[in-house]
C-alpha cells in the first residue's frame, strides 16, 4: 500500500464499546513485517478449558497459516491457547518457507506463552508470494506477552488491518435465564477487497466467556456462517487466507449449550462484523442488499443473489446510480439456476420496477432513481417458482477500487 486511504462514507461513527471478555487477553506491537509506523501484529491468549472453533477458505492455494489452523481445529483444549496475527504480507503461495515460518512462530508462541504448539493459531494478511520475515515477528512476541491487557481488543483490530479504511467491532451481551447471569459475545474482522463467499471472507476472530464444548461451538460457528460470512461479496475474489476463529473460554461458568438466546446472539454479532467488510469494500460508496425470494430451493435462491452480486455491470450502474434493471434480468438469466423470464419481478427498495416478466405499469423511473441516490440500496427479486430465498450484501463498483488495487504492492 502505497498511500493512506480515505475512510469508507459507509463507515460507522466510531468503534463500538466492547465488553471486556474474561479469560482472553490482548496486545499488538510494531514489528515492521511490511508497514513502517503502525501495529502489524496483534497476540490473543486464552485460558485453559478454551474450546476453539474455525471456518476457512476452500480455496486451493489456501495459504500455509489456514492449513496449520484447520489441523488443529477439534484438538484438545484442557490447556491454554494463543492466536497471533500479521499483516502486511499473507505467508500464501510461500512453498516450504512459508511452512518453516508458521512452524518457527507457533513454537516461538507456544514457548513465550506457556501453551502447546499445538493449540497456537496463527493468520498472515496482506501480499501474496512474498516470503514472510518471520523473525521480525518472533523476535517481539516476548514484548507481546508482557502487555498482555483484556482491554486491548480494538488495538488487536486495528493491528490486523490492511486496506480495511476502519476497525471492525461488533458485540452482544445474553442473559441466560436458567443461570441467572450474563454472558458476553466480541468480535473483530478486517477484510475490504478479495472478498468473495467461500468460508469467512476475511480475518475474522470472536471470543465469548461462555462455556461451550468444542463440537457443539464448531456447529454453531458453521451455520451462522453460511447466512452471514458467505453471503457477502466485495468483488467476487475468494483469498488464500480466509479465516474465523471463535474462541470460547468458558471463564463465566455459564452453559450456552443449547440455548436460543446465545444462538441469535452469535448470529447477530457475524452478521454486523460481516456487513462492515462490505461497508469498507475498497472504493465503496453504497452498500447494497439483495434478496431473492420465489426461488426453486435456497440454492438456486444464492445462486442467482450472486449473479447479481457480483455483475460489474449492475455494480456500476449503482455507483452511477442508475436504475438499470434490465442488468438484473440480465444476472438471472446468466446464473444457472432455474428462472422463468415471465415469472419475472423485480423491486428497487419499495419501486416496483417489473412484474411477471414486463416493465411494470406503475414503474416510475423518478422514484426508481431518487432509490439509487441513497447509500443504503435494496434490489429485491422473486422468481415465482416455489419458497426458495436468500439475501446477500454487496458493495458498488467504483473507480476508488482500480486506484487501490491498482498499486496495491506499491
Amino acid at each position: 500500500m502505497g498511500k493512506a486511504l480515505a475512510v469508507s462514507p459507509l463507515a460507522p461513527a466510531r468503534f463500538p464499546d466492547l465488553p471486556v471478555i474474561d479469560g482472553v487477553t490482548f496486545a499488538t506491537i510494531a514489528a515492521g513485517v511490511r508497514y513502517q509506523g503502525r501495529s502489524d501484529v496483534m497476540l490473543a491468549k486464552l485460558v485453559p478449558g478454551s474450546a476453539v472453533a474455525g471456518a476457512f477458505t476452500r480455496s486451493a492455494t489456501r495459504a500455509a497459516p489456514v492449513l496449520d489452523c484447520q489441523a488443529k481445529i477439534g484438538g484438545a483444549s484442557d490447556e491454554g491457547a494463543a492466536i497471533v496475527v500479521n499483516s502486511g504480507n499473507a505467508n500464501a503461495f510461500t512453498g516450504r518457507g512459508g511452512t518453516d515460518a508458521v512452524e518457527a512462530i507457533t513454537a516461538a508462541a507456544a514457548e513465550v506463552c506457556g501453551v502447546p504448539q499445538a493449540r497456537v493459531f496463527t493468520s498472515s494478511t496482506g501480499v501474496i508470494g512474498e516470503p514472510l520475515p518471520h523473525e521480525r515477528i518472533t523476535a517481539v512476541l516476548g514484548d507481546l506477552h508482557d502487555s498482555l491487557s483484556p482491554a486491548g481488543i480494538e488495538e488487536a483490530a486495528r493491528a490486523i488491518m490492511t486496506t480495511d479504511t476502519f476497525p471492525k467491532g461488533a458485540s452482544a451481551t445474553v442473559e441466560v435465564e436458567v443461570e441467572g447471569k450474563t454472558v458476553s459475545i466480541a468480535g473483530i474482522a478486517k477484510g475490504s477487497g478479495m472478498i468473495a463467499p467461500d468460508m469467512a471472507t476475511m480475518l475474522v476472530y470472536i471470543f465469548t466467556d461462555a462455556q461451550i464444548e468444542q463440537d457443539k461451538l464448531q456447529q454453531r460457528l458453521s451455520v451462522h456462517t453460511e447466512s452471514t460470512f458467505n453471503c457477502i461479496t466485495v468483488d467476487s475474489d475468494t483469498s488464500t487466507s480466509d479465516a474465523l476463529i471463535m474462541a470460547a473460554t468458558g471463564a463465566s461458568g455459564v452453559d450456552v449449550s443449547d440455548n436460543d438466546a446465545f444462538d441469535a446472539a452469535l448470529h447477530d454479532v457475524m452478521r454486523d462484523l460481516a456487513h462492515q467488510v462490505v461497508r469498507d469494500g475498497e472504493g465503496a460508496s453504497k452498500f447494497v442488499e439483495v434478496t431473492i425470494t420465489g426461488a426453486s430451493h435456497d440454492e438456486d435462491a444464492k445462486a442467482h443473489a450472486f449473479a447479481i452480486a457480483n455483475s460489474p455491470l449492475i455494480k456500476t450502474a449503482i455507483a452511477g446510480e442508475d436504475p438499470n434493471w434490465g442488468r438484473v434480468v440480465m444476472a438471472i438469466g446468466k446464473s444457472g439456476a432455474a428462472a422463468d423470464r415471465d415469472r419475472l419481478s423485480i423491486r428497487f427498495g419499495d419501486v416496483e420496477v417489473a412484474r411477471d416478466g414486463w416493465r411494470s405499469p406503475d414503474y416510475s423511473e423518478e422514484a426508481a432513481a431518487a432509490h439509487m441516490k441513497g447509500e443504503n440500496i435494496v434490489i429485491g427479486v422473486d422468481l415465482g417458482l416455489g419458497d426458495g430465498r436468500c439475501t446477500v450484501w454487496t458493495c458498488d463498483l467504483t473507480h476508488g477500487y482500480i486506484d487501490i488495487n491498482a498499486d496495491y504492492r506499491s
